[in-house]
């Protein structure tokens, strides 16, 4: 297999959704290159990978901060309307494009201090959480004892440098 040919193989991989990691490791297995050439390209990949995975991540965060801004926006935006509404003395404003009617919603409670509430006013609540402790079943199984519902998985990985 050529340059091209091998590189035109590992692209078309790479657009695939559709596949399996069985799939995946029996394509990989079908490339004919060098064990060298085929890891080379598979760390390229992972490499690609982990910057798009960091590009999501954070073009996620962008649009979950654009998300609030707007959704802030147009609080801020129905705020004044009905406000300017309310100051006109108009029950219903009709527009070219809408009928806008202002409305009395349940009032919201706003807590400004819990610490100066009174008792009958706060609810007491204790939970508890039941978590495993890893270290502890880690230590236990490393060591030899089998206990029920936990086992050791190896953890194997290739760093990429």
């Amino acid at each position: 297999m050529n340059l091209f040919e091998l590189n035109d193989a590992f692209c078309t991989l790479q657009e695939r959704d559709d596949l399996d990691p069985t799939v995946l490791a029996d394509s990989l297995d079908a490339i004919q290159a060098s064990r060298e050439v085929k890891w080379d390209n598979i760390a390229t990949w992972i490499d690609r990978n982990n910057a798009t995975v960091d590009w999501v991540s954070k073009r996620i965060k962008e649009l979950q901060d654009q998300k609030k801004h707007l959704e802030n926006q147009s609080k801020s935006l129905i705020t004044y309307l009905t406000d300017s509404i309310d100051d006109a003395g108009y029950k219903e404003a009709r527009t070219d494009n809408h009928i806008l009617k202002p409305r009395n919603y349940k009032a919201s409670v706003v807590v400004t201090d819990d610490n100066k509430l009174p008792l009958t006013f706060v609810h007491t609540e204790t939970k508890t959480i039941v978590r495993p402790d890893k270290k502890a079943l880690y230590d236990a199984l490393k060591a030899g004892e089998q206990v029920p519902g936990a086992h050791l998985e190896p953890n194997r990985g290739t760093v990429i440098k």
